[in-house]
């Protein structure tokens, strides 16, 4: 299933340095999660929920102690392919696209430095994002557009859940790319350093499909057919303060449901994934862009890349933001591969049209074990 003839990596890629964090639960639950949030700006997360938090047979978290390690992802330096081809000696560029396969295949995960988005780019873009955030909070949530973003684009908590671990204390703009030039006609700052970064950012997506392709020995030009701007979406993320930040999720945890999701968060930190079958905290790195794989480029590559569970956990004093660019096809891609398949033929709708159901039906996702072919 691992590709074959892989040079030797970085020692960043083999071998991670690890940490414990330590998260001590609350023996208060429910008289801290009673604690006033910014009224003004924050969703309303304890009037929302107040039966689920209210519920004792929920309570199930007081004084667990949680150990997390922490790790520093790969890290792989794109300097190496994305210079001109007289800069780069072909053995160093050969050697990146390795480790952006071998980071896919045994991590899912990886970081990437000098990833052609400048700094001020990336610090405008946290800036604008700042600034729309503290817009009140209903103004954010009028079913209106808000600051010309699509109807529809404001979201926060999971009104699905049915039990406290379904629930994810945070607030996004979820924005198809194709409305981001038309978006923030009242903030044209916003507007267009949002364009700007979408450009650029996806401009990378494309780079790195068409390397993990490449290493497949598949068709790298399908992602170009098939992945447009139209089709791929922008999430700007916050997660304000959670009085009792190891009982409820920022983000539960999932899978990413797209091909590749890049992700610039800031230096706060909460973003976890499973290794090896437990959970690990990313450690920040301010320099790095983080890129993951999602399903569909699991089951595109038959589970040779690896889309892995990851959450987001919360802060009891300090907010978090991060911006995410999802590298989606059109809903009628199909999704296949050469004979044998782990997974039956799908389209790119049918299969978001599932994960809805699964989540609407069990408060959670179930994805690609749903496409499995039993052998």
């Amino acid at each position: 299933m691992y590709l074959s003839s892989q040079p030797n990596f970085s020692l960043e890629v083999m071998h991670p340095s690890f940490k414990k964090v330590q998260m001590l639960e609350s023996d208060n639950f429910i008289t801290e999660l009673n604690q006033p949030l910014n009224m003004a700006t924050d969703p309303p997360f304890h009037q929302a929920y107040k039966s689920l938090i209210e519920d004792t047979s929920n309570n199930i978290f007081g004084k667990k102690l949680v150990l997390v390690e922490e790790c520093e992802l790969p890290l792989i330096d794109l300097s190496r392919i994305l210079h001109n081809d007289n800069v780069v000696d072909e053995s160093e560029r050969e050697e990146c696209k390795e480790e952006i396969a071998r980071a896919s295949q045994q991590w899912g995960f990886f970081q990437v430095t000098n990833h052609g988005i400048s700094k001020d780019l990336l610090e405008k873009m946290r800036e604008e994002q700042v600034k729309v955030f503290k817009q009140p909070f209903d103004k954010k949530s009028k079913e209106d557009k808000f600051m010309n973003f699509p109807a529809g684009s404001y979201r926060w908590g999971t009104p699905t859940a049915t039990c406290l671990n379904q629930l994810s204390w945070s607030e996004a703009f979820h924005i198809p790319m194709a409305d981001i030039s038309a978006s923030a006609a009242a903030f044209t700052t916003l507007s267009s350093t949002l364009e700007q970064f979408a450009t650029t950012v996806a401009g990378l997506a494309r780079k790195l499909t068409a390397i993990l392709a490449e290493k497949l020995g598949r068709e790298s030009t399908f992602f170009q057919e098939n992945c447009l701007p139209s089709t791929c979406y922008l999430r700007m993320n916050r997660y304000p303060p959670c009085p009792v930040p190891s009982a409820i999720h920022g983000l539960m945890p999932h899978t990413d449901s797209d091909f590749l999701t890049i992700l610039h968060q800031d230096e706060v930190g909460g973003l976890q994934l499973v290794k090896d079958g437990k959970w690990i905290a990313v450690k920040p790195n301010p320099e790095a862009l983080i890129v993951n794989i999602g399903d569909l480029f699991q089951a595109w590559s038959n589970d040779v890349y690896k889309s892995v569970e990851h959450r987001v956990v919360t802060n009891p004093s300090t907010e978090r933001f991060s911006i995410a660019y999802f590298f989606c096809p059109s809903y009628d891609t199909v999704i296949q591969n050469s004979e044998p398949s782990n997974y039956r033929k799908f389209s790119f709708r049918e299969f978001r049209l599932q994960v809805q159901e699964d989540v609407q039906k069990y408060g959670h996702k179930v994805g690609l074990p749903r496409f499995l072919i039993s052998h």
